[in-house]
């Protein structure tokens, strides 16, 4: 990656074509819930992308990190990005929450990251909250009580909202947006294929205890499979990848400007593969939050 050139298509493409990839794992989660615990899933997940990395680290002869401070931060960034995110998400759909609202709550990550980079940045010249940035702030939880509210009342068994599912996926949000704020401040530029390692491993050792906490088993079938292998072919080694590319060039901002277009995607997908009913308050709700996060996340004029 460090041979492509900032102008060459494929370094523009990388946010879209992350995006793309990243709105699938609400799919996958969904998919694959009925035939497996999630965090047995996750935990062969993790195992598997480990195995997977270790043999392109091999034939590549990619340099580890020298840094016991970089395997700590790495380390501590996987947890959050890796157990945390997929986690919580993962659990929230296995506790009744629909891929498409668990995408949507989620998405919210530019606007806590714009709101952290703004108080962080306080006493600067780009200091504050524009007034902008506040009314696109309540558009987009307009937007999602909208669609939340729909969820309580006429949800399906398998698309509600508890206080339960709820907590996993805001638990989820926090995750990735304290994750990524992390590695771009304190992870050094290294290769992808030894610092996903490093954070998958982290992330395995989190998720073993509470895999082993779970009942049942995986059921094994053609579904179970199929996720499995689009999760870590496509996900991890893909998607996980370009999201750390992204954060180490410098690009998070674009990648965060994008994320509100993983609702839409996944809802799309959702209604297509699962039949899961797309409603006017739904198009609405998902479409003010876009607009909403899109009001933060938009670089002031200068």
């Amino acid at each position: 990656m460090s041979l492509l050139s900032p102008s060459s298509p494929w370094i523009k493409a990388m946010p879209v074509v992350f995006v793309l990839i990243w709105s699938t794992g609400f799919i996958v989660a969904r998919y694959g819930m009925p035939h497996a615990p999630p965090f047995s899933f996750l935990l062969v997940r993790y195992a598997l992308s480990v195995f997977c990395f270790l043999i392109w680290i091999a034939c590549a002869r990619v340099p580890w990190p020298r840094d016991r401070a970089q395997w700590l931060h790495l380390g501590l960034a996987g947890v959050l990005m890796h157990a945390g995110y997929l986690g919580g998400v993962w659990a929230a759909v296995k506790a009744g929450m629909g891929s498409g609202l668990s995408s949507l709550i989620v998405g919210f990550q530019p606007v806590l990251t714009a709101i952290w980079l703004s108080w962080s940045l306080r006493g600067s010249e780009q200091a504050g909250v524009t007034s902008r940035q506040w009314t696109g702030l309540l558009l987009g939880f307009v937007g999602l009580l909208w669609v939340v509210w729909r969820k309580l009342t006429l949800g399906s068994a398998m698309d509600h909202v508890t206080p339960v599912n709820m907590a996993l996926a805001m638990g989820a949000l926090f995750s990735i947006t304290v994750g990524t704020l992390y590695q771009k401040r304190f992870v050094q530029p290294c290769d992808v294929r030894t610092a996903n390692t490093v954070q998958l491993l982290a992330a395995l050792a989190v998720t073993l205890p509470l895999a082993w906490s779970e009942p049942d088993a995986i059921e094994w079938n053609l579904e179970s499979m199929g996720a499995m292998a689009w999760a870590v072919l496509g996900l991890t080694l893909g998607g996980s990848s370009l999201l750390f590319i992204l954060i180490q060039r410098g690009a998070a901002a674009s990648v965060t400007s994008l994320m509100f277009m993983v609702p839409p995607t996944t809802a799309i997908l959702a209604w297509l593969l699962f039949g899961e009913t797309i409603t006017a308050a739904t198009v609405a709700g998902t479409a003010l939050t876009a607009w909403g996060v899109s009001l933060v996340v938009r670089p002031a004029r200068r």
